[in-house]
């Protein structure tokens, strides 16, 4: 059984464990995702459920999209994510997967866009110590060398430089999971998840290693 989901990540807070700590959280809205295309390997040549999250109007979705979700009878949705199964998967299209698969999941493993911070120094972009602030010098949040003179008279690429920091894909391994909540379909994950409130995020059920167990 596939154990993972589309979701949207609602926010931080807090809550009491059984020992009265706090503990911060984020909330996760974890589907309802349906699931809108069963592939097989006699067919396709590997096995996978594509599903779908949030509902959309159809005229937003470009036509080779909407005509998948015409294909299977399935209201427009407005994410579509693919994930691997395996050939016992019982599932069908049209079938609903919810936040309930999480019951008996002690961790996650959470995959989201970090959030973007623009065009950025060295400092901030690459944690660089800079110079010093005052005794003269004029040598503050600079980066430095950036290669040789007459040889080999280039830069190397990969150099780390000022540019455009964030919107990178990142996966977060091992979250514990506190609490699930049926009625809400939210998810409570201890510590901090990538992206901006409301950002889409892939939630699977992960063991001790982090390795995604959603086949």
């Amino acid at each position: 059984m596939i154990k993972a989901l589309i979701g949207k990540k609602i926010g931080m807070t807090q809550v009491f464990n059984q020992e009265g700590m706090i503990v911060p959280v984020t909330v996760i809205k974890a589907g309802p995702c349906t699931v809108v295309r069963k592939k097989i390997k006699q067919t396709d040549g590997y096995n996978a459920v594509q599903v779908g999250f949030g509902e959309v109007k159809s005229f937003r979705l470009k036509k080779p999209v909407l005509g998948q979700f015409t294909k299977s009878g399935i209201s427009p949705l407005k994410i579509l994510k693919e994930f691997r199964s395996s050939e016992s998967d019982d599932l069908k299209v049209g079938d609903i997967m919810d936040v309930s698969m999480f019951n008996d999941v002690k961790s996650v493993s959470i995959s989201g866009v970090t959030k973007g911070k623009g065009f950025q120094g060295v400092v901030k972009r690459w944690g660089f110590a800079g110079g010093k602030d005052t005794h003269g010098s004029r040598f503050h949040r600079a980066p430095g060398s950036i290669g040789q003179s007459s040889f080999p008279s280039k830069v190397f690429k990969g150099m780390k430089m000022a540019g455009h920091m964030g919107t990178d894909k990142c996966t977060v391994l091992n979250l514990k999971v506190v609490k699930v909540d049926l009625d809400e379909n939210l998810l409570y994950v201890k510590g901090a998840v990538p992206g901006a409130n409301n950002g889409i995020i892939y939630v699977y059920a992960a063991d001790k290693s982090g390795r995604k167990l959603n086949k």
